[in-house]
């Protein structure tokens, strides 16, 4: 058996052929890695104000790279939202530190500029 240890210091037990027919993540290996977050708005919100916004926090954070280029675009046309992806390269060290000061950020930037953040909802009708 193979034994390894998780980021939350856990132990993992598994079996040798397991390892070797499987895939491996290595997310430690690398010097830098990519963020993957999605923000939705509402579809009422300004696209073009919204996306200037992630913009400059992106631009204003400074453990995120500037190469590669940070990449914020419009990504789906939800049931409820418009989302947009934000994807900006940082050092691996800096990885969860930038994912979870950029969620709140965004809800309180957001909150700050008037933009909705939608959450799903169904509307009934009983006839």
């Amino acid at each position: 058996t193979t034994t390894m240890n998780t980021p939350d210091n856990k132990e993992i037990i598994v079996p040798n052929g397991n390892i070797y027919g499987g895939n491996i993540t290595n997310y430690s290996a690398r010097d830098t890695r990519r963020v993957d977050m999605v923000v939705g708005i509402g579809y009422d919100a300004d696209l073009l104000k919204a996306k200037r916004i992630l913009e400059e926090m992106v631009a204003a954070d400074e453990r995120i790279l500037a190469e590669p280029a940070p990449k914020i675009a419009v990504s789906e046309l939800a049931d409820s939202s418009v989302n947009f992806i934000v994807r900006p390269w940082v050092n691996s060290a800096d990885f969860w530190g930038v994912k979870f000061d950029f969620t709140e950020n965004v809800k309180l930037r957001f909150d700050e500029e008037g933009i909705s953040i939608p959450f799903p909802q169904m509307d009934v009708h009983l006839h």
